[in-house]
């Protein structure tokens, strides 16, 4: 694989309890694949946070990819669509300026209303999110393998 096949993982926690389901899809995922590495977890406080940690843990590199967790949710008081394409636009910003594949699983729903079978849905949803960004960071790395050092890889 590339310089690493240890993946970071940032989570941001506002509606933790949801956003927590994406890490558990990504972890079981890789497990069924028979990823060996590690997946090191970087809590944030919200979604806004994650590009710049992104960024940072890249640079360090000990990662072979960085996944991003967020929901980010209407809550009337500000447009949440804004904050969403800041931190989609900051998270490709981090992987195009280092190299390292920054992918994410941050969802913006237009109508989000916590509790029952809505939030449930939005909890399973977090799950198969998870697990397609854990074949995503593997498919990527081993394209970048591929490719060779310095050639889009980190």
């Amino acid at each position: 694989m590339t310089k690493s096949l240890n993946f970071a993982f940032i989570r941001a926690r506002w509606h933790a309890e949801i956003v927590d389901q994406a890490l558990a899809g990504f972890q079981a995922r890789l497990s069924e694949m028979g990823h060996v590495g590690a997946v090191d977890v970087f809590d944030v406080p919200g979604a806004f946070e994650m590009p710049l940690l992104a960024q940072q843990l890249a640079r360090t590199g000990q990662y072979g990819a960085i996944a991003a967790a967020a929901l980010v949710v209407d809550g009337g008081i500000y447009r949440h669509d804004f904050v969403a394409q800041a931190v989609v636009s900051g998270l490709m910003d981090a992987g195009l300026q280092t190299g390292v594949p920054v992918l994410s699983v941050s969802l913006t729903p237009h109508h989000f209303q916590p509790g029952g079978a809505h939030e449930a849905f939005f909890r399973s949803h977090f799950v198969q999110k998870g697990r397609e960004a854990a074949e995503a960071a593997l498919q990527v790395c081993a394209l970048y393998e591929r490719l060779g050092p310095g050639d889009g890889g980190a």
